[in-house]
């Protein structure tokens, strides 16, 4: 593991949360009989990938489907995931999650292209659940402490799959892309450089991942332990803010000096990123790791990190 935070371009970021999620929030203009009105209607709408481009999974209810027979401009918005404890701290520091901004022409898939388009939905479930059923004791335990309303991206899309009836299907023609920091500050993005969310082992399961580690307080001290062993930081709490192919991003609470003045030094605690780097072909030996913790009490787990940075 590297110490140094490897800077993901904003492509990259893009990619990460397209590929991780399955659910995003569609605005498009609301229109009657005479035309568009200019006022936007916005909703949940699910979304997968087909060569290439994101198609939409929009309840057949849903205004939307009105709106864009009249105006097919639409914007996307998909955030990344930030579940169970790790949500409730972002609301607290008054943060956003990062989230990826698409504009584009919204047009229904034609009806003799529907069939295959489920097919390919199914497959891709197929292709997730097939991955999962291999996946390590560690790793099962991980997911498994994900809390009850923490998905990953196969199971909320089987969910919609068993009701594909009631919704229609659209293309989402990008026209533009922009990634949307915790901040709000905005990012463009190149087209080019944007590119299509390939078959992951990882990211469409990174959600039952991250919320698995942070419900586990001792997983959470491994965290913690990570962040004095390689930046020399002591934390009080930390928690898995997001994870990737490259590496894992934790918020941890550090101290931070106020003044240096006489002979006491002040300090107060701030939540702090942290940018954790490995080989993508370490990573489940990275988890397996993190459960090896579990076995061990709190004053033997810094000896254990000699261990752990075996795999980094």
């Amino acid at each position: 593991m590297k110490n140094k935070a490897a800077v993901l371009s904003f492509a990259q970021r893009c990619r990460n949360i397209l590929a991780s999620n399955w659910e995003a929030h569609l605005h498009t203009i609301k229109a009657d009989a005479e035309g568009s009105k200019g006022a936007i209607h916005s909703s949940k709408v699910y979304y997968t990938f087909h060569k290439g481009r994101p198609l939409l999974l929009v309840p057949e209810g849903d205004l939307h489907n009105m709106n864009m027979i009249i105006d097919e401009r639409g914007s996307l918005s998909v955030c990344s995931n930030v579940p169970g404890p790790l949500l409730r701290l972002l609301r607290s520091l008054k943060k956003l999650p990062a989230r990826v901004a698409l504009t584009g022409d919204v047009v229904p898939v034609k009806d003799k292209k529907v069939q295959a388009v489920i097919d390919s939905l199914n497959e891709s479930v197929l292709r997730e659940h097939k991955i999962a059923s291999k996946f390590s004791h560690s790793v099962s335990a991980i997911l498994t402490s994900a809390g009850p309303k923490c998905n990953s991206r196969s199971e909320g899309l089987r969910n919609i799959l068993n009701q594909i009836q009631s919704y229609n299907l659209y293309k989402f023609n990008i026209g533009s892309c922009a990634y949307m920091d915790g901040s709000d500050d905005t990012h463009d993005v190149d087209l080019e450089d944007l590119e299509e969310p390939k078959t992951d082992l990882l990211l469409p399961f990174s959600a039952k991942l991250i919320d698995g580690i942070n419900q586990s307080q001792t997983r959470r001290r491994a965290l913690m332990l990570f962040c004095f062993e390689y930046f020399n930081a002591i934390a009080r709490d930390a928690l898995m803010l997001s994870i990737d192919q490259n590496g894992f991003d934790v918020l941890a609470k550090v101290p931070q000096k106020l003044n240096s003045t006489g002979v006491a030094q002040q300090y107060q605690y701030h939540w702090k990123e942290f940018r954790f780097i490995f080989n993508f072909s370490s990573i489940f030996s990275f988890f397996s790791s993190i459960e090896e913790c579990l076995k061990l009490s709190p004053c033997c787990l810094l000896p254990n990190l000699v261990t752990l940075s075996y795999w980094f």
